[in-house]
């Protein structure tokens, strides 16, 4: 039986609680019960032991450079533009637009403090164009 070893996916934020609105938002997973606005920390936790949690701590600095890591979503109820759409209206910001005409590719975004996530075409969008 697999067992994933990780256990959070953490990132740094001047505003844990508020960003981490956005990633639940994102994501589905909610924010932890015990968890509010003016913490150091907040964890959005998925509710399965194998899915690790989200978790954004509170640093002074701000971000300096591209990320190192980041998370590619695949959207499971809209195509990958309707995801786009709706994250940008959360704060998102388009940062490198890679779609290409026959309808493949990916848009770079970057969440309201700056970190990147990726949005990729959705499962059923992949499935129609092998189709």
């Amino acid at each position: 039986m697999f067992s994933n070893p990780v256990r959070h996916i953490t990132f740094d934020a001047h505003d844990p609680y508020g960003v981490a609105r956005f990633w639940s938002a994102v994501t589905g997973f909610p924010v932890h019960p015990d968890d509010q606005e003016g913490d150091d920390e907040v964890l959005l936790d998925p509710g399965r032991p194998e899915v690790p949690g989200l978790l954004f701590i509170r640093v002074p600095e701000g971000k300096t450079v591209k990320n190192r890591v980041h998370l590619d979503i695949q959207p499971a109820n809209r195509t990958r533009d309707e995801e786009v759409e709706r994250l940008t209206g959360l704060g998102a910001r388009i940062v490198d637009d890679q779609r290409r005409p026959d309808g493949r590719g990916w848009v770079v975004l970057a969440d309201p403090e700056g970190n990147e996530l990726c949005i990729e075409r959705s499962a059923q969008e992949r499935e129609t164009a092998q189709g």
